[in-house]
């Protein structure tokens, strides 16, 4: 017989509904969200299977984040549940709710979800999301958080030119160099005013910058002088302004700095558990594609096997537009889906912006594509060029080889 266990988890309990291969509703209870209560659910599973020659043993969760994450992890490791060939299933709720339309006349109650999950598991729409092991659920955790970290940063960045811009609007116009490089965060930090930044001798600027940079700038005269041009025709504000902005632009930096170096920390944490998987090489050997933008990826796919296809892989990721058509018409500019898994989608894109830096088919790929479209150049384009990165990715995880310029896979 096969068994289909489906779990509607809470931050208190988990309601439970075990059906058989016909459907029939063998039992149901609810078991608190604890430690206790997973291994009162584990008994309960094994006292169905008692005397039953059990063919598959499916259970089957909604994705709740962390609610869902420790009774997944469980069952999953449970030796008892491993010999009777047990399987997890954490599933995206979305997919639970389209399938309970289904049903006419059913309210909405948690003992009802956890049936409706066990029947979803029983029409086996469940391949693509077994439950990962705690290796790529470590590093899950610590790729989605570099994730927000970075979307962190580029929202402070840009409170940081919105208060510039008060301060000296036309800095970004006159200056060529990076804002936020070193340098230019030490000067802001000093909290100069405007005239004094447009009096100061030439040279002690450039020393200035020479010191903060670390020597890195290629002409710092040259940069000084463009500062000093922008700080002369820009507005002047009134000292109190002034000095708010001036605390505004301070904060921020501090803000951008500590974001980066918690960034700095996690991708230290990352190449840790990258040493100890085999997929590291495979993916690091693409020219572009370092530790951090293979570990967003593995901690996303978790093993290939889950996936039919690259096909697969791309539509979990998002990589697809939408079709719009009626009658004869079909639209040519549509929108890219916001479904899917956008970690998976988002490192997936800046691989395939790094990798088109280093491999002369993907830039010819990324400029064909360019030019086919009057709007929205660049973001198609890439996103194209993802998702012919992810034929690459399917291919070389799929047959456990590293890339050669030679195309040894089948792609």
């Amino acid at each position: 017989m096969k068994l289909f266990v489906g779990l509607d988890i809470s931050s208190f309990d988990i309601k439970v509904c075990i059906l058989d291969d016909e459907g029939e509703k063998l039992t149901s209870f609810t078991v608190s969200n604890d430690l206790p209560g997973a291994m009162q659910l584990r008994d309960h599973i094994l006292d169905c299977t008692m005397n039953k020659n059990v063919q598959a043993l499916k259970i089957g969760l909604e994705s709740t984040s962390v609610y869902s994450f420790h009774p997944s992890m469980f069952l999953h490791n449970d030796e008892s549940l491993k010999s009777l060939g047990a399987k997890v299933f954490v599933m995206n709720p979305k997919q639970i709710a389209n399938f309970k339309k289904s049903y006419s006349d059913m309210d909405k109650t948690d003992e009802i979800d956890a049936f409706v999950i066990a029947d979803y598991l029983r029409f086996g729409r469940n391949s693509m999301s077994v439950v990962k092991e705690e290796q790529y659920i470590a590093l899950q955790q610590l790729t989605r958080s570099r994730y927000q970290l970075i979307h962190q940063v580029t929202k402070e960045k840009q409170h940081f030119l919105q208060h510039l811009n008060f301060k000296c609007n036309t800095f970004s116009q006159e200056v060529d160099s990076s804002v936020f490089g070193n340098a230019m965060m030490e000067m802001f930090s000093e909290k100069f005013s405007l005239d004094e930044l447009a009096q100061m001798p030439l040279e002690d600027l450039a020393g200035f910058l020479q010191e903060k940079g670390k020597n890195r700038f290629n002409d710092a005269e040259c940069v000084a002088k463009s500062i000093q041009k922008a700080v002369r025709s820009s507005y002047r504000l009134d000292k109190v302004v002034e000095d708010s902005i001036d605390v505004l632009l301070g904060t921020s930096i501090e803000v951008i700095r500590t974001l980066q170096k918690q960034v700095k920390e996690i991708e230290k944490a990352i190449e840790r558990i990258m040493a100890g998987l085999e997929e590291t090489q495979t993916l690091q050997s693409i020219p572009g594609v370092g530790p951090v933008f293979t570990a967003g990826i593995i901690a996303e796919i978790g093993q290939i096997d889950r996936f039919e296809d690259e096909t697969k892989i791309a539509k979990y990721a998002g990589l697809y537009w939408r079709k719009h058509q009626s009658g004869r018409f079909t639209a040519d500019d549509t929108s890219l889906s916001r479904n899917g898994n956008q970690y998976l989608r988002y490192y997936l894109v800046e691989a395939a912006n790094s990798v088109r830096r280093h491999i002369p088919e993907y830039q010819e790929y990324y400029a064909k594509k360019y030019k086919e479209v009057p709007k929205h150049q660049h973001k198609r384009a890439l996103v194209l060029t993802a998702r012919k990165f992810v034929r690459l990715v399917d291919a070389l995880l799929r047959n456990h080889q590293i890339y050669t310029p030679k195309r040894s896979v089948n792609i």
